[in-house]
């Protein structure tokens, strides 16, 4: 009987038998962080490095391309680094690792400039100066976009466009990485992964050094703003590889997203509520303010909270935003991309306010890392949504999502370079026999199509916005019976594999949630209202491990590895 804790890999498999590739610098994801790993490695490690990224699907299928809001860093003299640490440290809620939010902010704004030189636009005013954008949590207006809204798109491209331009990275798009493969050691040793291409099939990439950049699991909830392909692959191959995955309780949930009946949930940025849009029920009655004295510009968790109290209170099924306050010609030309989804839908904002309602939007936690992207597996690293660093506490700053990717990203790209150089580059590559004897299975299946659709559906209902102890225990069950007859399947498609690692992040996620009797940041439980000073530290989710290891929060400069 197979549990979640059973299945090393999801395949079977005889590596020296499979088509093999070989790089020195394996980058798996091309969002924000996986690009700046890969350009890190690139530039400083000359010409002779061969670094390969890979995409699950393409660029505009990344979190990073669908990023509206924009980009939070100290790029204008009113504002300054110590006032930025303030405001990520304030919204992580006790939790943010303060060497971390140091890193962050400092190291930004010259990354901002780089890509600016690279040929990022940005907005500016008339004068040619940077035009920024205020947010929920931030002290200042210090959020720098494209196009109002279209800032990810921007960064997207001009990061593939360096990426491509330079002549030692190889781009691999429409690559699944089913698994990274370790070799046996204490702890064991991460020398590439596993993939399936459409058209090529299985394949091996041995990588002296691993940057998993993956991304995200909103496709583990019902509710989500994430692209379909985010479904919490790169958590789920680092946790069968062995990695420690950090704080998995806090997952963001943005207040805003459109509510049209069997439609997405498409995002309406938080700079909207930054500009001055107001948050009002059914009845127009504008509630933010009975909430929190921030009223819409609070951070995300409270309002999102706020918002599923006042719909209880009028028995309706979501909140309006109201863009009239800050006059709709303001509204058409700062937000452009919203204006034309709102029109596509026929929603006339001049007219009457959008329909809005929360839906998950970002993992805090994730694998947990040092400030070089190090996890605790050798020629492993990580950065960007897929790793936890410390930075974001239990509940990330608006804005601070690209501005992690790019600092934290380099940082791992730079630090893989270590794991390349130990080897030397390019020189003793071979073909490890590695094998994954996985026997076919003669237990009955499950509909793969019904087992994503509930277990989404379960962790809307009892793990996202408001917990519970009884129900988290419950859905706890849940996993452990679909993991008996979907864990034990081998299955030769991405959809297969994709419920296989919703299954293994949704149940670390609901772990972790029934562990922190407390509430903290987007991590909210009835049962637990408050914080509690013996839950002021990171919980570690190791395979094989029955309970949840700790370490203290670093709030002092001195940060170590992992």
């Amino acid at each position: 009987m197979l549990s979640l804790e059973d299945r090393r890999y999801l395949i079977p498999f005889r590596a020296t038998l499979l088509p093999q590739i070989f790089c020195d610098v394996l980058v798996v994801g091309e969002g924000a962080a996986g690009c700046s790993a890969a350009l890190a490695a690139s530039q400083q490690g000359g010409d002779a490095l061969d670094i390969i990224v890979t995409g699950k699907g393409k660029a505009p299928d990344t979190n990073t391309y669908w990023a509206q809001g924009g980009i939070a860093a100290v790029l204008d003299e009113a504002d300054s680094l110590e006032e930025h640490i303030a405001d990520t440290l304030t919204a992580g809620a006790g939790l943010c690792d303060e060497p971390a939010v140091r890193k962050a902010v400092a190291e930004g704004p010259d990354l901002m400039r780089r890509l600016i030189d690279n040929g990022l636009r940005l907005d500016r005013d008339a004068d040619g100066s940077l035009k920024f954008g205020k947010e929920g949590g931030h002290s200042q207006a210090r959020i720098v976009h494209t196009d109002g809204d279209a800032t990810g798109k921007s960064l997207s491209h001009s990061l593939i466009n360096q990426v491509d331009a330079a002549p030692n990275i190889r781009r691999f798009e429409q690559c699944f990485i089913l698994d990274l493969i370790t070799v046996e050691s204490s702890p064991p040793r991460v020398v590439g992964a596993i993939t399936h291409h459409p058209k090529y099939g299985l394949q091996v990439i041995w990588a002296h050094a691993t940057v998993l950049a993956a991304g995200g699991c909103g496709q583990v909830y019902r509710e989500s703003t994430n692209p379909k392909l985010a479904t919490g692959d790169g958590l789920a191959m680092a946790y069968r590889a062995g990695a420690q995955l950090m704080d998995m309780a806090f997952v963001q949930f943005h207040p805003t997203t459109l509510y049209v009946a069997g439609a997405s949930r498409s995002l309406i940025t938080e700079a909207v509520r930054g500009e001055g849009a107001h948050l009002v029920d059914r009845d127009g009655y504008r509630f933010m303010p009975d909430y929190d004295d921030r009223a819409e510009l609070a951070p995300r968790d409270i309002v999102s909270r706020s918002i599923l109290h006042q719909m209880a209170k009028t028995g309706h099924s979501h909140v309006f935003l109201d863009v009239r306050p800050l006059g709709i010609d303001t509204f058409n030309q700062r937000f452009p991309g919203i204006a034309k989804l709102l029109h596509n839908f026929d929603i006339d904002p001049a007219k009457s306010p959008i329909p809005v309602h929360p839906s998950a939007h970002y993992m805090v936690g994730g694998i947990a890392t040092d400030l070089d992207g190090r996890t605790n597996l050798p020629g492993l690293y990580a950065a960007g949504e897929a790793a936890a660093t410390g930075l974001h506490g239990a509940n990330r700053l608006a804005s601070n999502s690209l501005l992690e990717g790019l600092v934290f990203g380099d940082a791992a790209g730079r630090a893989a370079l270590e794991a390349v150089e130990a080897n030397g580059n390019g020189s003793g590559r071979r073909a490890l026999k590695i094998i994954s004897d996985i026997r076919p299975s003669d237990r009955s299946e499950l509909d793969l199509g019904d087992v994503r659709s509930s277990l989404r559906s379960v962790m809307w209902r009892h793990v996202s916005i408001e917990r519970e102890g009884t129900h988290l225990a419950e859905v706890q069950e849940m996993f452990a019976f679909w993991a008996r007859y979907t864990l034990d399947k081998i299955f030769d498609e991405a959809p297969g594999w994709e419920v296989q690692n919703l299954l293994t992040v949704g149940s670390l996620i609901t772990r972790s949630a029934n562990w922190r009797q407390e509430s903290r940041g987007t991590h909210f439980r009835l049962d637990h209202p408050t914080p509690r000073d013996e839950f002021h530290l990171h919980d570690l989710i190791t395979r094989g491990q029955a309970e949840p290891s700790t370490r203290p929060v670093l709030d002092t400069v001195s940060a170590g590895s992992v």
